[in-house]
């Protein structure tokens, strides 16, 4: 069972799934690159996920994007 996203890692799984790098993420945001990287490898450990694409597919599945 996936646990509760917070809504900065939405907001980071929305920039992941649209393509960003780590960099580009943290410029939008405005926090540092490590802080863009723990927040994804946080997405990855809470959804199971293995790789970037497992995080869009997600993303696409709860419809925070679309394909």
């Amino acid at each position: 069972m996936e646990e509760q996203l917070t809504p900065r890692e939405i907001e980071v799984l929305k920039l992941i799934a649209c393509g960003d790098s780590g960099k580009e993420i943290a410029g939008k945001l405005g926090i540092a690159f490590r802080t863009a990287r723990s927040h994804r490898s946080n997405l990855m450990e809470k959804l199971d996920a293995h790789d970037t694409a497992s995080l869009v597919r997600y993303a696409i599945r709860t419809g925070l994007i679309q394909a």
